[in-house]
């Protein structure tokens, strides 16, 4: 039984991850840290487990094994780096960091310690998701020229039972954050550009404040590949109703993704028996199990998420270029940031 701690229930998706650890038959939650004291207490005793005001503390406990972290953005590399020297695993919510200097500094502390980490990126193990990669690996879309990705919500929208929207306020602080609706949101559609176009020589974003927030609430950002191929990311807090979308174009043919209907659409001159119409993409391969049921088998495998990693270092590295280039008002070489 891996024993887990329960860093902050900053995240809006804590609880979902307590709930993971709870249920899972490997994983049970034996302590939680907060770094607001009275939020913490209240989580710990809604548990049953010990409240530990000081995090060293707790993290000097020998019989914790491990730790999920949804603390405020800005805290993850001192708490990361903290739980690592201490020898705990760390699952946590994306992004790692919010630039490349504080990750490189995180995943020295985890590689020095040997210790397992995986950072959520639901997104990649999607049915969905590995259908297209299928399509794509069969090369029936040609060379790849254009993938569009937007997620979106209409979290930060006005309502009679929530006036300020119902997504919770602090996610539309800077500091803590360090960002808005696109290092929320857009972490998914950019992590799913990469897996796809793969890392881009420059990214350019636009932002939006539509409701006059000190964070974006709507975003576009645009990476630029060496062979011409561009990949457009859109994510927004303000959309009434938007579902996930992902087109991937390419010189042979195009794929198109819809939560509104769940299909994935094909349409591809290399596929004769269509008659060069749309068609339904069937038989798409099985969901892969969620990124914390992974994680729990890397620490009991003693085996590491690489891949995994990758792509979250990556996404760090594209968000960073999209906050500097908005920044800036310029284009951002990827290879710029600071190491």
């Amino acid at each position: 039984m891996i024993k887990v701690a329960m860093l902050s229930f900053w995240h809006v998706h804590a609880g979902d991850y307590a709930k993971q650890v709870t249920e899972h038959a490997n994983t049970e939650i034996v302590a939680v840290w907060d770094e607001l004291p009275a939020r913490g207490q209240q989580e710990a005793e809604k548990r049953g487990v010990p409240f530990y005001e000081d995090l060293a503390e707790l993290l000097a406990n020998p019989e914790i094994d491990a730790v999920v972290i949804d603390t405020p953005t800005n805290l993850h590399r001192e708490v990361m780096v903290a739980a690592a020297k201490a020898g705990k695993h760390i699952f946590t919510e994306k992004v790692i960091a919010p630039t490349l200097k504080e990750v490189n500094e995180i995943l020295d502390a985890v590689n020095e310690a040997g210790v397992t980490l995986t950072v959520s990126l639901p997104r990649l193990n999607s049915a969905s998701t590995l259908a297209i990669q299928e399509i794509v690996e069969k090369e029936l879309l040609g060379t790849l020229t254009l993938v569009r990705t937007r997620l979106s919500h209409n979290g930060g929208i006005s309502t009679e039972s929530n006036p300020n929207g119902w997504l919770p306020e602090h996610f539309y602080n800077a500091e803590q954050c360090g960002g808005g609706a696109l290092i929320d949101l857009g972490c998914h559609p950019m992590y799913l550009t990469r897996l796809l176009l793969g890392l881009p020589e420059a990214v350019s974003a636009s932002y939006g404040y539509v409701t006059g927030r000190e964070v974006e609430d709507n975003a576009v950002a645009t990476l630029q590949y060496a062979n011409g191929a561009i990949g457009v990311v859109e994510a927004g807090f303000v959309n009434a109703f938007s579902p996930f979308v992902i087109e991937v174009h390419g010189t042979d043919g195009s794929v198109l993704y819809s939560e509104h209907d769940g299909r994935v659409l094909i349409r591809s001159n290399k596929l004769a028996e269509t008659n060069g119409q749309w068609t339904a993409y069937e038989n798409w391969p099985a969901e892969r199990i969620s990124a914390f049921d992974q994680w729990v088998s890397h620490i009991q495998n003693g085996t590491k998420a690489e891949t995994n990693i990758q792509l979250a270092v990556d996404l760090t590295k594209l968000m960073e270029a999209a906050n500097q280039s908005v920044a800036k008002k310029q284009q951002i070489r990827v290879d710029s940031l600071t190491q």
